[in-house]
């Protein structure tokens, strides 16, 4: 098995390192891709000392290659998506460049694994990072009843904005601490330390974002369903886990305990729950784990075939490389 990463030396191309080599990916070499700017650095992956090539069009490079984990952005994804596929290799995309193609997979392994089957491409594309971790949870609500609107306030950290944008939000910090005004303003379109942000990628039309639409389109995807989604998405200081509050209206009336039940048994989700004992799923506490977080699940008192919840997880592994990683364990396990 060979296994490349493009954009090894970012946050999800760092993190990719540490999942392949943690859950024991079955893989005989691993070949490292960057930037002309990252291109000589040197990685370790169990035990070896790997140098980071630069990415470039027409080459062999890719040749012999089972999976490519992309991880560099849309426009280089774009660009040399031609390179990558060229020999067979199965490229697993992480950015946002090919999830609404109509020739494209996208997959959430507890959703739609299946869907990885079919990728005339031979491109997969991981989606947004919110939409992976809302639809992990929401996939278990939909088995027990058609889910038919979500309303969404999303709170996401700094690590969603890259490697950069979280060293950003601790320098305003030390900013503040030592002379009492934030100097840095680079990666975001305003202050993030002390404050939140109601914006997150760029305006469309209609007044949401990009990163708002994102979740209306990539939910109907991956659930293959008619399902709508209205989300207020706002950049918070949380360094590198996503938090959502979800409400979601079923076509029949659902019970929280239903619903619990039903989520305690989901893979990849863990429900941590007892409001009467103010216990509750924080991003502290699931930055660096693999599983989406839930809690405060209860009855929307709006609407009698509502549920609401809160959940919480880390936006660099299962909203990003952990759920690539996932992807390419089930078509190793899987695929004929």
């Amino acid at each position: 098995m060979k296994v490349a990463i493009v954009g090894a030396s970012g946050a999800v191309g760092q993190e990719f390192l540490k999942i392949l080599n943690q859950r024991n990916f079955p893989l005989d070499e691993l070949i490292l891709f960057g930037s002309s700017r990252s291109a000589g650095s040197t990685y370790n992956f169990r035990g070896k000392d790997i140098v980071v090539k630069e990415l470039k069009h027409d080459t062999d490079d890719f040749k012999g290659v089972d999976f490519v984990f992309a991880s560099a952005g849309a426009g280089t994804s774009k660009e040399f998506e031609k390179d990558i596929t060229k020999y067979g290799a199965v490229m697993i995309d992480n950015s946002s460049a090919f999830r609404m193609d109509n020739d494209v997979p996208l997959v959430v392994p507890e959703c739609n694994a299946k869907d990885a089957l079919e990728r005339p491409r031979n491109v997969i594309a991981n989606p947004n990072c919110t939409t992976i971790m809302m639809v992990v949870v929401l996939q278990a609500i939909e088995n027990l009843s058609h889910i038919k609107r979500i309303h969404i306030s999303s709170y996401q950290s700094a690590s969603g904005a890259g490697a950069a944008a979280m060293k950003e939000l601790q320098q305003q910090y030390k900013e503040m601490v030592e002379t009492g005004e934030v100097k840095t303003i680079e990666k975001f379109p305003h202050q993030l330390a002390y404050n939140v942000i109601p914006q997150i990628d760029k305006m469309t039309e209609n007044d949401y974002t990009k990163e708002e639409m994102k979740m209306f389109n990539e939910t109907r995807k991956i659930m293959h369903s008619d399902v709508r989604t209205s989300a207020t998405c706002v950049r918070v200081s949380s360094l590198r886990s996503h938090s959502e509050s979800v409400w979601a209206e079923t076509e029949k009336p659902l019970t929280a305990d239903e619903v619990r039940e039903a989520l305690r048994k989901a893979p990849g989700v863990t429900v941590v729950d007892d409001a009467q004992n103010y216990v509750y799923p924080m991003p502290l506490e699931s930055a660096g784990k693999d599983d989406v977080y839930v809690g405060r699940i209860r009855k929307d008192l709006a609407n009698d075939n509502g549920i609401t919840l809160w959940l919480t997880g880390d936006q660099i592994r299962k909203g990003a490389a952990l759920n690539a990683v996932q992807i390419a364990e089930w078509l190793i396990e899987n695929e004929k």
